[in-house]
């Protein structure tokens, strides 16, 4: 592996050069919107039949079936290690904290004697859970998205998951779905399952919103079906993985790279960057990448992503903050000595990490907080997701011939700026009336 990693300095660039610096990679592929877009009308038109002819194409398998039975899912949960089951009862009890103490709550207020508004959270159904496949199953993307589901009151939960090598959704998988409060689960993956999501099938529900994270295929996909009005909607724009890291002499360098590493090994798009106000800590991290990157079973990819990594030699602190909150993070790591005061500063980034004890892959997994983040800087205008992202905010109001009285002219005078007459009317109309609708005295 030849890694070719150097300390850059802020200060010596130019605009330009550093406008270049934060780029992120590039990962959309030639070609790749027409053929997602033709992949969503095949299933579009050709349902259950082609989505088990592009799982055969795509994936390589012959299904055993599309849906897998509830029974087997009870069956994996046996089969798989009792530790992992451990684990995920012990990382879900966080998650559900966390996010249940976040819940929406619904609300009424009096803003003028007579009328009352209020607000309603309305759970979404149903809502479609994507979760990938490759080479590891991600236990981990169930947990963060079934638990706010469930909690949200989400009554049907559809998870759509590719098959592994021997035509089944991996144990794991589906021991997670079982323990998480999932309802229903397909085997298929890809656009194509996007699509099935979106639009439904004979025997794939259409779902009101899609979550999940995806290869470049299943975002072009999502992106695409979130545009249509007859598609459904989407949780957040997503990118590659990416991390930041500020650290300060103090910081420990062999702990700062495996937090590189740990979003490097992602895939080959993923970005990984290190502010640093030292030298000396510049240094000794690029020679533990160096040493430790090789030794990873996903070298290969390390050795792409972090061809794409940034070691950048910062003033001071307060820069590095500054320059972070323009790059808008997926994942800020503050491995500094004040990292409570400067976490507070702070504004633009998906999850932030305080302390050097706190490592990013506490939120990949357990901390209790979600790991579905916005990347690609959408960080700078969408948060992480939570429980209210699987419901929708409904507004009511009623107001009493008082009411409409008191606040009715308001109405009236913004109408008539706006030149919206019949907008006047449909307050003026009742107030010059004998008598209110429900036979109320004038």
């Amino acid at each position: 592996m030849q890694l070719e990693l150097q300390t850059i300095h802020w200060s010596a660039l130019d605009a330009a050069q550093r406008q270049r610096l934060l780029r992120r990679p590039v990962f959309s592929q030639p070609g790749l919107a027409d053929a997602v877009s033709d992949i969503l009308q095949r299933v579009r038109t050709g349902g259950d039949g082609e989505l088990l002819a592009m799982t055969r194409q795509f994936d390589g398998v012959e299904p055993t079936t599309l849906e897998v039975a509830p029974g087997e899912w009870r069956a994996a949960a046996e089969h798989v290690d009792p530790a992992l089951i451990e684990a995920i009862r012990d990382a879900g009890e966080r998650i559900e904290a966390f996010h249940r103490a976040d819940l929406p709550r619904d609300s009424r207020l009096e803003t003028a004697p007579g009328l009352e508004c209020e607000v309603r959270y309305q759970p979404l159904s149903p809502v479609g859970l994507y979760i990938p496949g490759g080479s590891a199953p991600l236990v981990s993307t169930v947990l963060m998205l079934a638990i706010p589901a469930v909690l949200a009151g989400c009554e049907d939960i559809i998870m759509c998951s590719p098959p592994g090598k021997d035509g089944r959704i991996a144990d794991e998988v589906l021991a997670a779905a079982h323990l998480c409060g999932v309802t229903r689960v397909f085997c298929a993956g890809g656009a194509q399952a996007i699509a099935a999501l979106a639009y439904g099938t004979a025997t794939v529900p259409r779902c009101a919103k899609i979550f999940g994270p995806g290869n470049a295929w299943v975002t072009e996909a999502k992106q695409q079906v979130s545009q249509d009005p007859g598609g459904a909607a989407i949780d957040l724009p997503a990118g590659p993985s990416e991390v930041l890291v500020i650290a300060d002499a103090g910081a420990n360098a062999e702990h700062v790279a495996w937090d590189l590493l740990s979003q490097a090994e992602h895939g080959p798009d993923s970005q990984v960057l290190l502010l640093t106000d030292s030298d000396e800590l510049a240094a000794a991290v690029i020679a533990q990448l160096e040493r430790l990157a090789p030794l990873s079973p996903r070298a290969t990819i390390l050795e792409r992503s972090l061809a794409e990594s940034r070691i950048i030699r910062v003033e001071d602190l307060d820069s590095a903050v500054a320059l972070s909150n323009e790059y808008a993070p997926e994942h800020l790591i503050l491995n500094i000595a004040d990292a409570v005061a400067r976490a507070g500063q702070v504004r633009n980034a998906g999850s932030v990490f305080i302390g050097p004890w706190t490592p990013e892959s506490l939120g990949d997994y357990c901390s209790g907080t979600n790991h579905v983040l916005p990347t690609y800087g959408w960080a700078r205008s969408h948060g992480a997701l939570g429980a209210g992202d699987f419901m929708r905010r409904m507004t009511f109001q009623q107001a009493s011939r008082e009411g409409l009285a008191r606040v009715g002219p308001t109405a009236e005078t913004l109408a008539a700026v706006e030149g919206l007459e019949a907008h006047r009317m449909a307050v003026r109309s009742r107030l010059d009336a004998d008598t209110g609708p429900a036979g109320e005295s004038a």
